[in-house]
């Protein structure tokens, strides 16, 4: 029972440090480390760029004594690799160390891993324990997992509202909903994202540029559905401060915007169109081959209802603000078609958060 307690301490610590890798490591996935012997820490390590040494690479070299790793059990919040790929296989680097114990939060999806790091620990006779906080660590991955189980990328949906779920008053006007402290968050919750989508209509109304301003951070791939090619070339989104994706529909390939977007930086790609609408599920999929793992939909009440109908939604983070615009202002989502409430959207919360007077609620859909 005490080795139990021990496991979930020290797991939780390397969950602490895979979070640091958040917006860094992708395509690869955040991984925290941590080697204990006779009950105290003697080593930590992260994955901290994409391309970079493994977390289990950082926590042995931080060791002091190496002579100790014989004796030490490392936590590790994801299977360790069994390939060459940018980096040495990580559970050669175990066995080679001879660390006497593993401890593994959950098993890596990627095919080239997938058991095969766990089976080569078991191999050389070290003892591994399996699924400390499983659900923890494969919520820190959730973006990872989805991309090497579904072929695509993990979609959260991002709203500011009002207590009575409007984002905007019955003239349009949306700034400012919520308060600095909720739009501080939106700028680092952009930053862990390799992508952040809006439509053409949300780009007329707001002029919305979706960068990282207001902390530090890389900034996403800005990604516009403009059916059309719509927009102005003066739009804020074109302005070369952030890479940018502009998905249009096939039947206007010939525009003579096109070029003129491409020399402003700004790279175009076709998609089929139904009913005046993006395919998204081919959007995603083109995001998918780009190595983008996750998406954070900024858009209005159309595009979230779309994501929504079409069932390639995963996570809705709504920002509620202690305001009402009343029965005439804009809805959060439109029309989806429910009529009765055995077919509602079912969704699983997490616990809140607060943003200054606002509440960030972070629900899962469930399929």
């Amino acid at each position: 029972m005490m080795e139990r307690r021990d496991d979930l301490f020290f797991m939780r610590r390397a969950l602490e440090l895979a979070s640091q890798g958040a917006g860094r490591v992708s395509p690869n996935p955040m991984v925290g480390a941590v080697i204990v012997y006779n009950g105290e820490i003697i080593g930590e390590g992260y994955h901290q760029q994409f391309g970079g040494a493994h977390a289990e690479v950082h926590a042995i070299a931080s060791v002091a004594d190496e002579t100790l790793l014989r004796h030490s059990t490392l936590y590790v919040t994801l299977e360790p690799c069994s390939h060459f790929g940018k980096t040495p296989p990580c559970s050669d680097l175990i066995v080679d160390k001879g660390i006497a114990r593993v401890v593994v939060g959950c098993r890596d999806p990627y095919p080239e891993v997938a058991g095969k790091g766990i089976a080569r620990l078991h191999a050389a006779g070290i003892a591994v324990t399996e699924g400390v906080l499983e659900a923890e660590c494969m919520k820190g991955n959730e973006a990872f997992i989805k991309s090497h189980t579904a072929g695509l990328p993990f979609v959260s949906l991002k709203l500011a509202q009002t207590l009575d779920g409007k984002i905007a008053t019955s003239l349009g006007a949306s700034r400012w909903i919520t308060g600095e402290e909720s739009r501080s968050e939106v700028h680092r919750l952009r930053s862990t994202y390799d992508a952040v989508m809006v439509g053409e209509a949300t780009v007329r109304a707001d002029d919305a540029q979706l960068t990282v301003r207001h902390c530090s951070g890389r900034n996403p791939l800005r990604v516009v559905l403009d059916c059309r090619l719509s927009l102005s070339l003066e739009s804020k989104i074109f302005n070369a401060e952030a890479p940018t994706l502009v998905f249009a529909s096939s039947s206007f390939a010939s525009l003579p915007k096109v070029p003129l977007l491409r020399e402003r930086g700004v790279e175009v790609l076709f998609v089929d169109e139904h009913g005046g609408k993006l395919d998204l599920r081919q959007v995603l999929m083109e995001l998918h081959n780009r190595q983008m793992l996750s998406v954070l939909v900024e858009g209005g009440s159309r595009l979230s209802a779309s994501f929504i109908r079409e069932k390639l939604v995963d996570k809705i983070l709504i920002f509620i603000a202690p305001k009402l615009f009343g029965g005439d202002a804009l809805s959060a989502f439109a029309p989806l078609g429910v009529s009765m409430p055995g077919q509602a959207v079912d969704l699983r919360f997490e616990p809140p958060q607060f943003f200054g007077c606002d509440v960030l609620l972070e629900a899962y859909v469930e399929t």
